[in-house]
Formats: C-alpha cells, sequence, structure tokens
C-alpha cells in the first residue's frame, strides 16, 4: 500500500458515506475528557465547562457562502444577522442565555468595506436584540468567497441545564413556533433566482411570501421561550433546536435518550402560508417539509406529564407527541390513523 505525504491512502473512504452526524461520531470516539471543568463534550448543542456557580456553555457555527448561504438573494445584513442566531439558539438549547461571541472571517477581495460595513451591522443588530457582546474574533482573506465561524459563548446555572439525553417514557413532545417555513422561503428564493438568471428583465416577486422568505433570511433564536418556561416552573427533560428538520432533531434525542417516540402530523404545526406554497405551488407534503426541511431554529424539547398543565394554555408551544420506552420505533400517526416509521432525511453537509 502507497501512502501519501498527507497520509490518506489510495483505499480512501467518502465523507459522503458517513455523514455529518457519524464523522462527528467518529471524531468524538478518538477522544475522552481529561479535565474535571469539563462536564460535557461533543454530542449536544453546546459544550459545558464547569467554572464554580455557573456553567459556561461554548457553541461554534460556520456559515459557507455556496453551502450555507447565496449572496444572489441574501442581503449581507441578514446573514449577519442570521449568523448570531443560530449560534446563541444552540445555548438556549441548553435552557442557557448567550452572553457573547467572537466572530472569525474569511474574505475575498471583490468585497469592499461597505459590503463588510452592511454585514457587521446585521450582526450588531443581532447582539442588540439578544443582548450579547462581541468580544473579539479573527479576520483573515479568503480565495473561496466568504465563510463567518462564530463562537457563542452562554451561562446557566447547574440545576438548570437540560441535554438530550433525559427524555423518558411517557414525556410529552413539545416544539415552538411553526415548522417547514424556511425550508419553504428557501424553494422560493431559489424559483426567484433561477427566473432572475433566465431574464433579468424579470423582477422577483417576493410581497406575498414575505413571512416564509424572512424565516429563512432572518432566522431567530427562540431566546423567549428559555425565558417563558423559567416562568412557568417548567425545566424541560431533554431539548435540542431545529435545525436540520424536525426528524433529524427527534431522532438525535431518541438516540441520546435511549428512547423511541410517536408524533401526530395533526399535531406538527405549519403555517397556513408554508402550507399553501408547498401544496399548491410546489407540489411538496407540507409535513415532509416541517420533518426534514430544516434551518426553522425552533426549540424541540419534552416535559414530564407533571409540566403538561403548566404549558397546555401557551399559543406557541405545541404538543406533538409523546417518548416511549421502543428504542426502535420512532413513528409518526398520520391524519388517516396509519403508523409510518420517520426518516431523518435532513440536510447532509457532505452529499455529492
Amino acid at each position: 500500500m502507497v501512502t501519501t505525504t498527507t497520509g490518506m491512502s489510495e483505499n480512501r473512504s467518502e465523507i459522503s458515506n458517513l455523514g455529518e452526524f457519524g464523522l462527528i461520531d467518529r471524531i468524538s470516539k478518538k477522544f475522552n475528557l481529561q479535565n474535571a471543568t469539563s462536564i460535557k463534550g461533543i454530542g449536544d448543542d453546546a459544550a459545558v465547562i464547569d467554572t464554580g456557580d455557573d456553567y459556561l456553555l461554548v457553541s461554534t457555527d460556520v456559515l459557507a457562502e455556496s453551502i450555507h448561504f447565496d449572496l444572489a438573494y441574501t442581503p449581507l445584513q441578514h446573514l449577519g444577522y442570521k449568523a448570531v442566531s443560530v449560534n446563541v439558539s444552540d445555548i438556549a438549547a441548553m435552557n442557557g442565555k448567550a452572553e457573547q461571541i467572537v466572530i472569525s472571517l474569511a474574505i475575498s477581495n471583490r468585497f469592499s468595506v461597505e459590503a463588510v460595513d452592511a454585514l457587521y451591522d446585521g450582526i450588531r443588530a443581532a447582539c442588540e436584540h439578544y443582548q450579547v457582546d462581541l468580544v473579539g474574533g479573527d479576520t483573515t482573506s479568503s480565495r473561496a468567497g466568504l465563510m463567518i465561524s462564530i463562537t457563542a459563548l452562554g451561562r446557566v446555572k447547574k440545576d438548570k441545564v437540560v441535554y438530550r439525553d433525559g427524555a423518558k417514557p411517557n414525556d410529552i413532545i413539545c416544539v415552538t413556533g411553526d415548522l417547514g417555513a424556511a425550508f419553504m422561503g428557501l424553494q422560493v428564493l431559489e424559483r426567484e433566482k433561477e427566473v432572475f438568471q433566465a431574464d433579468p428583465n424579470m423582477q422577483p416577486s417576493l410581497e406575498k411570501y414575505e413571512y416564509i422568505v424572512g424565516r429563512q433570511l432572518r432566522s431567530m433564536a427562540r431566546t423567549d421561550i428559555i425565558f417563558e418556561l423559567e416562568e412557568l416552573g417548567v425545566k424541560p427533560t431533554s431539548m435540542i433546536d431545529i435545525s436540520d428538520g424536525l426528524a433529524s432533531e427527534l431522532f438525535h434525542i431518541c438516540k441520546n435518550s435511549n428512547v423511541g417516540i410517536r408524533i401526530y402530523e395533526d399535531k406538527v404545526p405549519v403555517d397556513q402560508m408554508t402550507f399553501n406554497t408547498a401544496a399548491l405551488e410546489f407540489k411538496i407534503d407540507p409535513i415532509t417539509a416541517a420533518l426534514n426541511g430544516g434551518e426553522d431554529y425552533e426549540l424541540l424539547f419534552t416535559i414530564s406529564q407533571a409540566d403538561f398543565e403548566k404549558v397546555k394554555n401557551h399559543a406557541d408551544i405545541h404538543m406533538i407527541g409523546y417518548v416511549h420506552e421502543k428504542t426502535n420505533e420512532r413513528v409518526m400517526i398520520t391524519k388517516q390513523g396509519n403508523v409510518v416509521s420517520l426518516q431523518a432525511q435532513g440536510w447532509n453537509h457532505f452529499s455529492s
């Protein structure tokens, strides 16, 4: 066998065969936590570090041009705002509050100073909204477009931290907001881009899609729900944010908590504009958009039966199913009463 100087053999394995989460699992198996202050490492929305009275939460996300965003229809201000939101959302998914961010920016010389100003205008608006401080970072040149990496730092009381592995049989499965809107907003933007490329005289028509396009371009982290749950006296048994689609996130909770789940199609919240755009214009089953679309950045969490009365009247928390002990049973009950196995078909970063 001939080995190259980069350590790769002729018999190579494709990353696409593993997928993002398979690659993460492969990496995590090679590392063990060595410090007593490292409470939680790879495998949740954020790392957890003991700082004394509280836990420090640390999460990092990268947004890469042509992978996570298309500047043909993404305003730089919105991109800056979204970059902060997706990181703050990870901190919220641990039941914590983000306090600081650091930003690493790789940018090519095709961007002007004014373009950078616009990007940071969006970042500043998000920082003001979430009450987080930009405390540092790094800037470098790029030959492959724009890349933004943000690390969010947050804090949570030790007895309030929530992981993905705490779901128990008979827990109630809850989601916030509505699902599938960001995915359908992306479909509209891609369609309008194709129309414009075919005929530059045709201007995009987006007015009627304001809600779903906004959900795609300017994501909002549900930090409000964390405060409201605290006020209601509810601590979720498990929690995760919905970045890769409801089904994928449900699978993470199942795997980490060693449980199964049962959800009901008619309980999954889908906005009317999302429903109409999916079903009437794109011939996509709206529940498919909700289950597999991703980028909603709503919160998916489980609560004990004892907390049902506390949240049942909350207008923005929807109870969509329950947890059970059959680990290999992850199903949805359709509107017709059929039992179908869920498939996690969310975004695969390494697909060809």
